[in-house]
């Protein structure tokens, strides 16, 4: 087991290594496209001494105008479907792609806390798209009302499970 990176769990970390080293190995870079996780992937993703080069770039795209902007998500699609959804997930993902050089982006959206009234809190979105053969994974998780922090590492496992699946 590693030592915990910055108060996240030593097995996350863990995860993360074995994504970089793999992605390495395979000669590809990961892009990640992140909302309610506010880059905390990314700084993981960096944070690992000896893989970080893996990673191409990242866009924290907080904002409804930021994921418009940066990531070429539809605002149209944004207001059918709603920030937090399976379509935004799989744009924002495609988006990371397009506006970067990476092989593999990952995309996460969600309620971290409280939302507006009606949005449920913990409700995520991932989304994991390979540019190679343009093969998407998606994750809806719904992780319940159990604080900002541990819905965020909560989607950090499932990201790096998908990450995982995508570099394989």
């Amino acid at each position: 087991m590693s030592e915990p990176l910055g108060g996240i769990p030593a097995a996350v970390v863990d995860a993360a290594r074995r994504v970089l080293e793999a992605a390495c190995a395979r000669d590809l870079t990961i892009v990640t496209a992140e909302s309610c996780t506010g880059g905390l992937l990314a700084s993981l993703l960096t944070d690992v001494e000896g893989a970080s080069h893996a990673f191409e770039r990242g866009f924290v795209v907080y904002s409804a105008k930021a994921k418009c902007e940066l990531l070429g998500v539809a605002a149209e699609k944004i207001e059918r479907c709603g920030a937090v959804s399976e379509d935004v997930a799989r744009a924002m993902a495609e988006g990371a792609l397009l506006h970067s050089d990476g092989d593999i982006a990952l995309s996460i959206t969600g309620f971290a806390g409280a939302g507006a009234p009606g949005d449920e809190p913990g409700l995520v979105h991932l989304a994991c798209r390979r540019r190679s053969d343009g093969k998407v994974w998606h994750r809806e998780c719904h992780f319940g009302d159990r604080g900002r922090g541990p819905v965020r590492e909560a989607a950090l496992e499932v990201a790096l499970g998908l990450l995982e699946e995508a570099v394989a």
